[in-house]
């Protein structure tokens, strides 16, 4: 794919808001996946790291806001309310601290103790890993999300999507991508048309540049969901850097013919009749 041709895919992706794209951008980062016998020394150095963080980013708020979020937090604190620190994960979303936010979240899964409350403190620091500029805090947010996980997995044995973003995070935390992929096989074998699991497959594929593993996988995304039409972009994209126009040119209208938005239609069907020239 030339340059020019991949920003323009890039806008194509960026007009109709795929918020699945998660395991695209290569991590950079080391982090550290703990094996199951030091797991409970990981968990309280990695709680311990992220109250460090927040310590250290509270001293730099502005007056104002130190004052308020001193007493939020203290009344969080003293309250035994499972919502408690709704207030608080508020404050540290304003502020655009999303990796924050997390750590109060899962002190309200500590409370509420469900495998839907553990799941919750678990995608957000999950995701928390894209917006955070601090490379050393990258591990500590893998782990964090490890763990909770790990709760939510204990709490529900068959929540698959909880033992999905647990394998990711072994994949992206970098230190034990095998035992994430063993998992995700795992899961694969009683929920094989589960569309997270077949789209972790189809990014992590998009990743390691095997593009007919990835054509494979959006594939059996649309045979499992055909209103899942985003898919087709993303074949467009996969097929394009194997060097197959037609096919290119094929998927992208797929998507055209289907899609609603009619920005997104505009620009893919710019990009077609650029590819037909």
């Amino acid at each position: 794919m030339t340059a020019v041709r991949k920003t323009q895919i890039g806008l194509v992706i960026t007009a109709v808001v795929l918020f699945v794209l998660l395991f695209i951008a290569p991590k950079t980062h080391s982090g550290n996946a703990e094996s199951s016998e030091r797991g409970s020394q990981a968990s309280t150095q990695t709680v311990a790291g992220m109250e460090t963080f927040i310590a250290m980013a509270s001293k730099s708020l502005k007056p104002e806001d130190k004052s308020s979020y001193d007493a939020l937090l203290a009344t969080a604190k003293s309250s035994k309310a499972d919502t408690s620190f709704v207030p608080v994960v508020q404050f540290w979303d304003k502020q655009k601290r999303p990796d924050f936010a997390a750590y109060f979240v899962e002190q309200i899964a500590d409370r509420q103790k469900t495998a839907a409350a553990y799941s919750k403190a678990g995608d957000r620091y999950y995701y928390s890993v894209r917006f955070t500029k601090d490379n050393t805090e990258i591990p500590a947010l893998y782990q964090s999300a490890i763990r909770c996980y790990q709760k939510a997995i204990d709490k529900d044995p068959k929540n698959a999507d909880a033992k999905i973003q647990l394998a990711a995070c072994f994949v992206e935390d970098g230190k034990d991508p095998m035992k994430g992929i063993g998992m995700l096989r795992e899961v694969e074998k009683t929920d094989s048309n589960n569309v997270k699991l077949q789209l972790t497959f189809a990014f992590f594929s998009v990743r390691s540049q095997q593009w007919d593993r990835a054509i494979k996988r959006f594939n059996k995304v649309l045979e499992i969901d055909p209103l899942y039409i985003e898919a087709y972009l993303h074949l467009a994209d996969a097929y394009e850097q194997q060097g197959q126009k037609e096919k290119t040119i094929e998927m992208l209208e797929k998507y055209a013919s289907v899609t609603d938005d009619a920005m997104a239609k505009i620009e893919v069907n710019k990009y077609i009749e650029q590819l037909k020239k």
